[in-house]
């Protein structure tokens, strides 16, 4: 015969099994919230759009999380076979340790459909340049990234107009 503590036990242990399957499966959706939570704050320089920024922020993460698959997802559109994966696994490969602490993102120009964006990964000195738009995905409008670098040496490639800090071009590419 079970007693109050064997009931409430198996109360407690069937609740926390729920509770587990349920965010599992909200993880595996791309739940937000988990990522916030799990993810150090991106610090923000200049104009970002909802988009842009949405995007930039899902960089960091699947970079920071070694998630190749994911980030290679992100693509806004495919330049040839394999090069989205490839530029993925060379961008986790690089940057992951930084993605993992303090990154501030510049954002450069007006966003309304392509913005340049810059990151600076703090914990490591690395500077990161993206290029993300607005494409049509299933009818509808998503940010996603340009992913055209297979070559190692280009995904770590710093163009030389990009300043050393945050602001120094008032987020404003020159011309």
């Amino acid at each position: 015969m079970a007693g109050p503590v064997p009931r409430a036990a198996l109360a407690c242990a069937l609740a926390l099994a729920a509770l587990t399957a349920c965010s599992a499966e909200i993880d595996a959706e791309g739940d937000y919230e988990g990522d916030y939570a799990r993810h150090q704050p991106l610090s923000v320089v200049g104009y970002p759009t909802t988009g842009s920024l949405g995007i930039t922020q899902e960089v960091v993460w699947r970079i920071a999380d070694g998630d190749v698959d994911e980030l290679a997802s992100l693509v806004s559109d495919k330049q040839g076979e394999d090069i989205p994966e490839k530029t993925a696994q060379n961008w986790v490969t690089a940057f992951r340790k930084g993605a993992g602490g303090h990154v501030t993102a510049e954002f450069y120009d007006e966003g309304s459909y392509r913005q340049t964006v810059v990151l600076y990964l703090h914990n490591t000195g690395q500077i990161k340049e993206l290029y993300v738009r607005a494409v049509m995905v299933d009818r509808k409008e998503a940010w996603r990234v340009r992913m055209a670098e297979a070559d190692p040496a280009e995904a770590t490639a710093v163009e030389p107009w990009i300043p050393k800090t945050p602001g120094e071009l008032d987020s404003r590419v020159p011309r």
